[in-house]
């Protein structure tokens, strides 16, 4: 029975209006799932077991008049334990907020539960969002669910988890260096990283406003657009938010002729381990057999530019956290201290100039891709490390070192993180898209149409379904 907790939220969502599912039986059978991988895992901050079996009443009572709230109606849905959610403990992975009760949901949490969904639990992150492994002092380090030694990568590795092994339908996370996507790849899910100002992110504790995304973390690419058309949309309480109302929804593709990728190899492939770049390398070539043609391109100035992210976002990041670090510098973890005293050295006619190489590059990167559908390349580089082998100095290189993600953060372009297979040691890879602002449904139509020819999504519903186990 626990094959439909992997079945696309559209089948599920069909069966439950058809009266084959009931919302509370699907959501029994998660807390089921849960019960069963999560003292493994330690996906979750907080399992809201009680709340959930409420909205699922609520939404079975809605049915019986005919009423549907919309494409996510009685899904289980995982939120990153940095987004609020009303009137349940929001710690954003820190002691410092360990009982924190909000009293409102964040704007992507109130959009989901308009949609129909159950928020099933507060994924586990690492600590404050900052740092690519989810080894968090406070609420215990989050296994990698192929290999439970190893790091799931991070912030939102929780969320993957918690995807990865149908303990939730998809989850949302937050991505300012990579980090919806470098877990997304290396929990064998998708991660999608919106444009900058597709997604609100009200209600999310900032870590670095000019680079911060909120975007959905799920098993198939279709249900990432089913997600993503859910929370995208203009909010006046995020000056960042466009008015836009392009659909994210797509038409399925049945080949990929025409589609023109572009290849920066110096970058894609610097520090790439030989067991990931073979998956790469196999990946691209079923690309080219569906027919899309795969080009090498130049990105000037990418070096600076990624310099520049470092800057931003630790200049931006010691900002939000001065005042709480005056009364609490002793409830934070030792990887975060050494990122502050990184942070408090960037001067302002540093960040200015770092501002001012991001725009450059930007506008850059916009030409080479004038003739592009996105830019290809690997997710992660790397297999996930062991838990317990980082240093806090490296901490803030680690998400450089893991993969390929800061790239589309410092360009603030949609990102498509999807599976393209296994390591020899049986350990996912992710295949990443980068398109040009706002053809989120471009990259998630070409994405689908991979997905598709090879189907390593199976992979997981093999391995997590309590039959497999």
């Amino acid at each position: 029975m626990t094959d439909i907790l992997f079945e696309p939220i559209e089948t599920v969502v069909t069966h439950i209006k058809n009266k084959q599912l009931s919302p509370v039986e699907l959501t029994q059978l998660t807390i089921n799932q849960i019960h069963e991988h999560e003292p493994r895992l330690n996906a979750f901050i907080t399992v809201m077991e009680e709340e959930a079996m409420v909205q699922a009443k609520q939404l079975e009572r809605e049915m019986e008049n005919n009423q549907i709230r919309g494409p996510l109606h009685g899904i289980p849905i995982a939120v990153k334990d940095i987004l609020q959610t009303m009137g349940v403990q929001t710690t954003n992975g820190s002691k410092i907020f360990e009982g924190w009760i909000p009293d409102e949901d964040a704007a992507a949490v109130q959009k989901l539960r308009e949609a129909g969904a159950i928020i099933i639990g507060k994924a586990n992150l690492h600590e404050f969002a900052m740092g690519a492994t989810t080894e968090n002092p406070h609420y215990g380090s989050t296994k990698n669910p192929w290999d439970g030694t190893r790091i799931p990568g991070g912030s939102s590795g929780g969320s993957a988890v918690a995807t990865a092994t149908g303990m939730a339908f998809g989850a949302v996370g937050t991505d300012t260096a990579g980090s919806i996507r470098l877990p997304a790849a290396m929990c064998g899910t998708v991660g999608l990283k919106p444009t900058y100002g597709l997604v609100s992110r009200a209600g999310c504790l900032p870590f670095s406003w000019s680079l911060d995304h909120v975007g959905p973390m799920t098993r198939t690419v279709k249900d990432a657009a089913i997600i993503l058309e859910v929370m995208k949309g203009h909010d006046p309480r995020d000056r960042s938010t466009v008015k836009r109302n392009d659909s994210i929804l797509f038409k399925p593709l049945t080949d990929l002729k025409g589609v023109k990728f572009g290849f920066y190899e110096p970058y894609m492939f610097s520090g790439i381990d030989d067991g990931v770049k073979n998956v790469i390398e196999q990946a691209f070539r079923q690309l080219e057999l569906l027919g899309a043609e795969i080009v090498p391109i130049d990105l000037p100035g990418i070096e600076q530019a990624l310099d520049a992210l470092k800057a931003i976002a630790q200049a931006e990041v010691v900002s939000v956290h001065k005042p709480m670090l005056k009364k609490f510098s002793h409830l934070y973890g030792d990887d975060l201290k050494y990122r502050f005293e990184y942070g408090s050295e960037v001067s302002a006619a540093t960040y200015i100039h770092a501002q001012r190489s991001r725009d450059q590059f930007v506008r850059g990167t916009l030409k080479q891709l004038s003739c592009l559908d996105a830019l290809i390349g690997p997710t992660n580089v790397k297999i996930p490390f062991e838990i317990g082998t980082m240093v806090p100095e490296m901490a803030i290189s680690n998400m450089f070192t893991l993969g390929k993600t800061p790239l589309a953060n410092i360009l603030g372009f949609p990102a498509l993180s999807v599976p393209c297979g296994f390591t020899t040691e049986n350990l996912p890879v992710g295949l990443q898209f980068i398109g040009k602002p706002f053809t989120e449904q471009r990259l998630l139509q070409v994405g689908d149409c991979y997905e598709q020819s090879e189907h390593w999504f199976k992979a997981l519903k093999n391995k997590f379904t309590r039959e497999a186990v």
